[in-house]
């Protein structure tokens, strides 16, 4: 079975190490978005399609559409998206927004890698 997993970051380097990272394993196909905008049409689409994306990791600061606003797009249209917010910010204000906005849980970018995939997968299997 193929996992559908949309990465949502304005920063390229993020998106491209997070993809390679995701995609060592063969049962995850990685989607990738620049910003929410992006993110939102991108959900649209792959959940009408047939790969609606098991988990979304969205980053909270980026241009045209932030991720607080995304992630509550998302939800109103599948109100079981699974969207954790992968960020370097710490404000306690931003962190509360976005679990406000309905975010499962709030990573920070620093934890590496190699854990947000082990993560991933830990989301995707259970």
């Amino acid at each position: 079975m193929t996992h559908h997993v949309l990465v949502v970051d304005d920063e390229p380097d993020i998106l491209e190490l997070l993809s390679i990272y995701l995609s060592m394993n063969d049962r995850i196909e990685v989607h990738t978005a620049e910003n929410g905008e992006i993110a939102v049409e991108m959900y649209h689409d792959l959940a009408t399609n047939g790969s609606r994306p098991g988990i979304i990791l969205m980053d909270l600061m980026m241009p045209v559409m932030g991720g607080i606003e995304a992630t509550r797009k998302i939800l109103e249209y599948d109100s079981d998206a699974k969207i954790y917010v992968v960020t370097a910010y710490t404000e306690p204000d931003l962190i509360r927004d976005a679990m406000d906005a309905g975010a499962k849980d709030v990573i920070n970018k620093m934890a590496g890698f190699p854990e947000i995939s082990e993560m991933v997968m830990g989301v995707l299997t259970s």
